[in-house]
């Protein structure tokens, strides 16, 4: 299809012409991590990249330690998960949470890390639980709602962990680590320093911490929104990366954008391809991709992705790194997903893209990377595509229960992929390349907004009322 025809041309002077949306097959001879004509893959990737993430840090194999898991990617190497669960059937423990929250448990070291509200007060919690039997270590406030955005309670962004320390974030701005055992070490205010966080649905971007630093991103209207109360404007949008260990600000980096108005909005998160000097921060929103040298914040790469430099398009699904690729997503939903080769600089075109998927994408959902497919949930229709990650061609679809949209990204773990909808509707599916519904059942507490996690041979859910462990 000619860009002419789909009505993606591109006339922003800051990226060159979109040239068309055909699929760019890569040299799969040139990559031997990549799957041959037969199907076969002589190293799997995704897998050597996430194993070597888990030996930079201290977190150990089996644990979640961040928003999108060990491999940044949605997925974990657990096994004999179960397929179907219940107040009666393969549950471990649940117990009540103080209110509701969006964010994600991390897990790490036997322990449960999660951010929560306190109903009928202003607390923003940091909360710990034993992973094995539910028992709450420790409960420290760590921050305080002032003022409350629609559609969110301030606790959407997930916490992060090394395994020795825990750093929880949230919506207001601030920013507190604790040690596992629930010493605290340091505070922020991060929106006292450097403004308002002006969104129009509320900050929720986790942080992403590599290396014994702190990768935070700030992507925000310069202008404000009628909930985000008094402050000075224009703001700024940014870059920020923070000594782990002592909470000081390494650097700054002011991420440029000619987006307007709601456009400039980003409720994604930072996530980090590659290791070593290859090592790249990737930051998706205010119109466009951008990876980033994670010692400087220098700008490697940028594409634009708002060929109409359309005013709302505030972007949400957070980039998949692996496979040689950048898996971003156009926001709105039913616009192109795309695949951009990682070893690129400067500034990109559309024809330097390793592939485009044009239908059934999400608005919400981050795409999940698992064994060489990519499931990319439609979280409005609903349907779930598997796609080949490495040509975007697709090998099957299906509906999802329709009691609600979707708001948490789907899982893979143990040859399944779980997902789950804002009801507390569960679909659980075969991975690979046949279409297998394993099963689908109810378990409620609505609204279900965090992501189900695997770690320690256990899943972890996050409703509105509890925290949930299941396991066969």
């Amino acid at each position: 299809m000619s860009a002419k025809d789909s009505g993606w041309e591109y006339t922003a002077p800051a990226c060159p012409p979109r040239q068309d949306w055909r699929p760019l097959v890569p040299n799969l001879a040139a990559d031997p991590g990549m799957p041959g004509a037969n199907g076969s893959v002589t190293v799997t990737k995704t897998l050597l990249c996430g194993m070597l993430l888990l030996l930079a840090g201290g977190v150990q194999a089996g644990d979640w330690p961040q928003w999108r898991g060990p491999y940044q990617n949605g997925s974990a190497n657990e096994r004999n998960l179960p397929a179907v669960w219940s107040a009666t059937e393969n549950l471990v423990w649940a117990v009540d949470l103080p209110g509701p929250a969006a964010a994600t448990p991390v897990v790490a070291g036997g322990r449960v890390f999660v951010s929560s509200t306190a109903a009928g007060s202003p607390d923003l919690l940091a909360l710990c639980f034993r992973a094995r039997d539910g028992k709450l270590l420790w409960r420290r406030q760590a921050g305080t709602v002032k003022r409350t955005p629609p559609s969110n309670t301030m606790a959407s962004p997930s916490p992060v962990t090394d395994g020795k320390r825990v750093y929880f974030f949230y919506g207001t701005g601030e920013l507190a680590a604790f040690e596992v055992d629930g010493t605290p070490r340091w505070s922020r205010d991060l929106a006292q320093e450097y403004g308002q966080f002006s969104l129009m649905f509320g900050y929720s971007s986790s942080p992403l911490l590599h290396e014994g630093r702190l990768y935070i991103q700030v992507l925000r209207c310069q202008k404000p929104y009628e909930w985000s109360g008094p402050g000075e404007w224009p703001t700024d949008s940014f870059l920020l990366a923070v000594d782990a260990a002592t909470g000081k600000t390494l650097w700054k980096h002011a991420r440029q954008t000619d987006a307007r108005d709601e456009s400039q909005d980003a409720y994604t998160t930072p996530a980090l391809y590659g290791r070593g000097r290859q090592a790249k921060v990737l930051v998706a929103g205010a119109d466009y991709v951008t990876a980033h040298d994670p010692a400087t914040g220098e700008e490697v790469w940028r594409l634009a992705f708002n060929p109409r430099q359309r005013r709302n398009w505030r972007l949400i699904p957070t980039p998949v790194p692996g496979n040689g690729l950048v898996y971003a997503v156009t926001p709105r939903g039913r616009n192109p997903l795309f695949a951009i080769p990682a070893d690129r600089s400067g500034t990109l075109a559309w024809s330097d893209l390793a592939w485009t998927f044009e239908r059934d994408t999400p608005d919400v959902c981050v795409p999940l990377l698992y064994r060489e497919r990519l499931y990319v949930l439609d979280d409005t229709t609903p349907v779930l595509s598997c796609l080949d990650a490495a040509t975007g061609r697709q090998i099957w679809q299906t509906p999802l229960k329709a009691g609600g949209p979707y708001r948490a990204s789907p899982l893979g773990a143990d040859g399944k992929v779980y997902c789950i909808n804002e009801a507390g509707e569960v679909t659980v599916l075969a991975a690979g390349d046949t279409l297998l519904v394993l099963s689908q059942f109810t378990v409620g507490e609505g609204p279900c907004q965090a992501t189900i996690v695997a770690a320690a041979g256990r899943l972890f859910l996050r409703t509105a009322k509890r925290l949930w462990c299941v396991g066969q």
